[in-house]
């Protein structure tokens, strides 16, 4: 049987058969992580790297960082920043942490002036992209360390808020997402403590005093 022509293409200048673009297959993919796609996930639904640039210079991708692109009439949204940047570290890898984790989760109301990401060790020499902090870590994150929002890949609720207070989040603003991180049910304060205490002393300190006024306003209402 004939395979239908809309699916495959020959290309005889190399001898090889290629796929046909898929705007669909983009369109979800994109859809997914906030309009964002990469040159992999592009070439992956058909779109060679000639065809991305072309489709660049028309207008109706637009390039956010190398190797980063945006459907230019995707709706906008608060997380594409963040999004942005994880992808061009690499989201195999990557996972945004500290206080991004905390933006993304709706924990505290700090507003980080530089994107953060966590990256194996191995992975320390990739370049990030402007505007991005990468912290690395020799021990891998454990599954249920890392939760997903938005398609994004980052740090639970309670890795989010001792990794910010390691790296010196205002004292307050970690009890606020604390409180709230309590309230919502994304930590309990004993695992909260006991992972605190493979901590810092100045990190078992904020975390400590964190959950100790969690405690007071709970029992005072």
């Amino acid at each position: 049987m004939q395979k239908p022509s809309t699916i495959q293409l020959r290309d005889d200048t190399i001898g090889t058969t290629k796929r046909r673009p898929d705007h669909g297959c983009l369109f979800a993919v994109a859809s997914e992580q906030h309009g964002l796609f990469t040159a992999a996930q592009a070439k992956a639904c058909g779109f060679g790297s000639d065809l991305v640039a072309h489709t660049t210079r028309s207008g109706r991708f637009v390039r956010i960082h190398r190797g980063v692109y945006r459907l230019r009439d995707y709706p906008s949204s608060p997380e594409e920043a963040i999004a942005a940047a994880w992808l061009a570290v690499g989201k195999e890898h990557a996972v945004v942490s500290h206080e991004s984790a905390l933006e993304l989760l709706g924990l505290g109301d700090v507003i980080a002036d530089r994107i953060h990401l966590t990256v194996p060790r191995a992975q320390r020499y990739v370049r990030p992209p402007a505007g991005t902090i990468l912290h690395t870590t020799i021990r891998p994150l454990e599954d249920e360390e890392v939760v997903v929002r938005g398609g994004i890949r980052l740090t639970d609720a309670p890795r989010a808020i001792l990794d910010a207070a390691e790296d010196g989040t205002e004292p307050a603003q970690i009890a606020q997402a604390v409180r709230e991180a309590v309230a919502r049910g994304l930590v309990t304060p004993s695992g909260l403590a006991a992972a605190a205490r493979a901590r810092g002393r100045r990190v078992r300190r904020v975390a400590d005093d964190a959950l100790e006024q969690a405690e007071r306003r709970a029992a005072a209402r």
